[in-house]
C-alpha cells in the first residue's frame, strides 16, 4: 500500500494508554503537553499478522507455563539468514525477558567485580548502569564525529583495553544514538582487537533490521565477520521488539555459538535468574518472523523520509546544527551546540520548542547540547519538532 494509506491505517494515538511516551510526559519532563520524541517505541501499530496471532491465543483464555515450540527457532532463524545472512543454529538461543536484563546477567557470568569493562561513547545509557551497577571498571573510548560520521578511534580503544586490563566489550551495533552500521573492515578491526588481547564480546544487536538503505550500509551481525572467525568470543543480543514494536511484551534473545560459554551461561543463569518464556511475546515474535517483512519495509521508508525531511529542513533553514549521518535504528542524533548553549539545552527544548527528547548527556557527560530524535512515528510529529526547533532556533539569534 502506498505511504498515506498505511499511515492512516497504522498510526494511533496513545494517550491514555499508559504509555511511558506519551503519559508519563508530566512525571519525566513536567509538562504533560509536549511532543513526545524520546523512548525507542513507535506509534505504529503492530502488523496485522501479529494482532491476529495474539487475538487467537487470547480467544483460547490459558495462560499457563509454556516452551518455545520449533516453529518459533524455525521463524528466527530463517529471518536471520534471509534478512542478514546470519546461520544460526537451534543450540545457540537462548531467551531473556529484554536485551538489557540479559546485559546485566552477562555481565555477572563473565566478569568479576573491578574487571574493565568497554563500551564506545556516546552509547545507550542502560550501558552505563549494568556496568556500574554490577561494580565493574567502566572504560569508555570516544567516537570521533567526522562531520555527523561517528568512526572508531582505533588507537585509543586498543589502548584503552591494555591499560585498563578489559575483560569485556559491550558493542553496540548498529550504533544507539549515532546511528553508524559498522562495516566489515572496522568490525573486523574491533574484533581482531578485543581477539589480541582476550577479551569477550557482547554484541548488543536490537536494531539490526533498521536499515536504512540495505545496499549501501548493510547491517553485519559480528557473528559473521570474517567469515566467523571471532564467533567464539562473541555474544549476541538481539530481539523482534524494536524491529516490530514489542517491547511490552518482553521477549529476547542471547546467541551463544561456543559450547564452553554458552554452558558457562546456563549455569549461571540458573543461579540469576530462573524466567519462563513470554507466550504472547514468542507467539507476536513468530507472526511478526514470520509475516512482518512488508509491514517493516513500510515502516523503514516512513523512517528514511523522516530523516531526509530533518536533515534537509535544518540544512536549509539552521545548518549550524549537525545531523549525524543515519544508516541504522529509527533515531537521528542532532548536535545543536552550535546554536544553543549546552547549559541551557533543557529549557530550550522543552520550554522553546515543546518536545520531550532524549539528552545528548544520558549518552555520555561530554555531549551535553546534543539531542536524540525518534522517527518512528507520525511524520506530523517529525515535521512539528522540526518547526519548532527551527522557531525556537530563530527566537535566540533575535534575541541575541
Amino acid at each position: 500500500m502506498d505511504q498515506a494509506t498505511f499511515i492512516k491505517q497504522y498510526a494511533t494515538n496513545r494517550a491514555n494508554t499508559n504509555s511511558l511516551k506519551w503519559d508519563a510526559l508530566d512525571q519525566r519532563y513536567g509538562n504533560p503537553d509536549l511532543i513526545a520524541m524520546w523512548v525507542a517505541d513507535m506509534e505504529f501499530q503492530v502488523p496485522q499478522a501479529v494482532t491476529q496471532a495474539l487475538q487467537a491465543r487470547v480467544a483460547h483464555g490459558i495462560y499457563g507455563y509454556s516452551y518455545t515450540p520449533d516453529s518459533y527457532y524455525d521463524a528466527l532463524i530463517d529471518w536471520e539468514q534471509r534478512r542478514h545472512g546470519l546461520r544460526l543454529e537451534k543450540d545457540w538461543i537462548r531467551f531473556g525477558t529484554g536485551v538489557v536484563n540479559s546485559l546485566y546477567a552477562l555481565i555477572n557470568t563473565y566478569t568479576q567485580p573491578g574487571d574493565g569493562v568497554l563500551i564506545l561513547t556516546p552509547v545507550y545509557y542502560p550501558f552505563f548502569n549494568a556496568i556500574r551497577d554490577n561494580h565493574r571498571q567502566l572504560v569508555t573510548s570516544a567516537l570521533v564525529n567526522d562531520h555527523g560520521h561517528y568512526q572508531i578511534d582505533f588507537d585509543d580503544v586498543a589502548a584503552k583495553i591494555k591499560a585498563n586490563e578489559v575483560r569485556l566489550f559491550i558493542q553496540c551495533s548498529p550504533h544507539n544514538p549515532v546511528g553508524r552500521i559498522w562495516t566489515e573492515e572496522e568490525e573486523t578491526k574491533l574484533l581482531a582487537l578485543c581477539e589480541e588481547n582476550d577479551v569477550l564480546v557482547i554484541s548488543d544487536e536490537i536494531h539490526q533490521d533498521l536499515e536504512i538503505d540495505r545496499t549501501a550500509h548493510p547491517f553485519i551481525s559480528a557473528l559473521t565477520v570474517a567469515n566467523g572467525r571471532f564467533a567464539d568470543r562473541v555474544i549476541v543480543v538481539n530481539a523482534p521488539s524494536k524491529t516490530f514494536n514489542l517491547a511490552s511484551l518482553l521477549n529476547s534473545h542471547v546467541i551463544i555459538a561456543n559450547e564452553q560459554l554458552r554452558a558457562q551461561y546456563d549455569a549461571a543463569i540458573n543461579r540469576l535468574s530462573q524466567t519462563e518464556v513470554s507466550v504472547l511475546g514468542q507467539i507476536a515474535g513468530e507472526a511478526a518472523y514470520r509475516n512482518g517483512e512488508a509491514w517493516l519495509d513500510q515502516i523503514l521508508a516512513i523512517v528514511r523520509d523522516n530523516y531526509h525531511y530533518v536533515q534537509s529542513q535544518l540544512a536549509a533553514h539552521a545548518p549550524q546544527v549537525k545531523v549525524a549521518e543515519l544508516q541504522g535504528t529509527y533515531l537521528t542524533w542532532l548536535d545543536l551546540r552550535a546554536c544553543v548553549d549546552p547549559a541551557t539545552i533543557h529549557q530550550f527544548v522543552q520550554d522553546q520548542c515543546g518536545l520531550a527528547v532524549d539528552y545528548g548527556e544520558w549518552f555520555s557527560p561530554d555531549q551535553q547540547g546534543c539531542i536524540r530524535l525518534n522517527l518512528a512515528t507520525d511524520p506530523k510529529y517529525v515535521h512539528q519538532a522540526v518547526q519548532n526547533i527551527l522557531n525556537g532556533i530563530a527566537s535566540l539569534k533575535s534575541a541575541d
